[in-house]
């Protein structure tokens, strides 16, 4: 009765940290450039002394699913949207160099240009600063331009221009804000490859209906291991009557 409830238990446990990871994807259906992780279930067995005596379930993540979400047109100057691959530099909370899809750029009080999450946006020599400036504009390749305060229409002149990368995706890992990482801190190379198109934002890459479906099918497998917990118990209870009675 043990290992059935033991299995019964753990597959309810892992089947609830998968329900957690599905309902986060879900919550972040409409989140400007974000990715869906990715999980699977597999059967670890727990070895004795000698032989493994029980097999508990354990819910592995499998990383994070790259394909792109659908570009969608906006008019705004400083929304981008990347296209094809790649990504965009930004500085994490902690300092370090991280990677994000989300072109809803923005300029905050102190004239840096962030995410709309509030993450500084990277340029050639760290955090992009903007000047005031009657209009600014990002070209395909990342160039910021603007055009001064009190100048004419002609009179422009170029910022910086946004750190792209393009490093491979199996050598990204995904940190708990939403950001992409390289590993052990290290940095990806500016790629002239990337190219970004303006006025134009990338939504999520999560399907809703999928994760709707994901998710009733993961509460009737819950409800599938109490079931067998209850079983078990069931059978416990009658295993120790017919015990009592001889």
């Amino acid at each position: 009765m043990d290992r059935m409830l033991y299995i019964a238990m753990t597959g309810g446990r892992e089947i609830m940290n998968s329900q957690a990871v599905n309902t986060n994807n879900l919550a972040n259906a409409s989140t400007t450039g974000f990715r869906a992780d990715l999980e699977s279930f597999t059967s670890i067995p727990v070895w004795g002394d000698v032989h493994p005596d029980r097999v508990y379930a354990a819910a592995e993540g499998m990383g994070v699913d790259l394909s792109g979400g659908a570009i969608r047109s906006t008019g705004r100057d400083l929304d981008v949207a990347i296209k094809g691959d790649g990504w965009i530099a930004v500085q994490a909370p902690d300092g370090s160099e991280a990677y994000t899809r989300a072109g809803d750029l923005r300029v905050d009080a102190f004239g840096i240009l962030t995410t709309g999450a509030g993450y500084p946006v990277l340029g050639e020599g760290g955090p992009i600063a903007v000047p005031p400036n009657g209009k600014l504009t990002i070209g395909a390749d990342g160039t910021i331009t603007v055009q001064p305060l009190g100048q004419g229409a002609n009179a422009l002149a170029i910022v910086d221009r946004i750190k792209l990368v393009n490093p491979p995706g199996s050598a990204l890992i995904k940190g708990e804000e939403g950001l992409m990482r390289m590993p052990g801190g290290g940095q990806a190379e500016a790629d002239a490859g990337v190219t970004l198109a303006s006025g134009a934002l990338e939504s999520s890459n999560v399907n809703a209906v999928e994760s709707m479906v994901r998710m009733i099918e993961l509460a009737r497998q819950f409800e599938m291991q109490v079931k067998m917990m209850k079983t078990a118990e069931d059978n416990d209870r009658a295993a120790a009557k017919l015990m009592s009675m001889s």
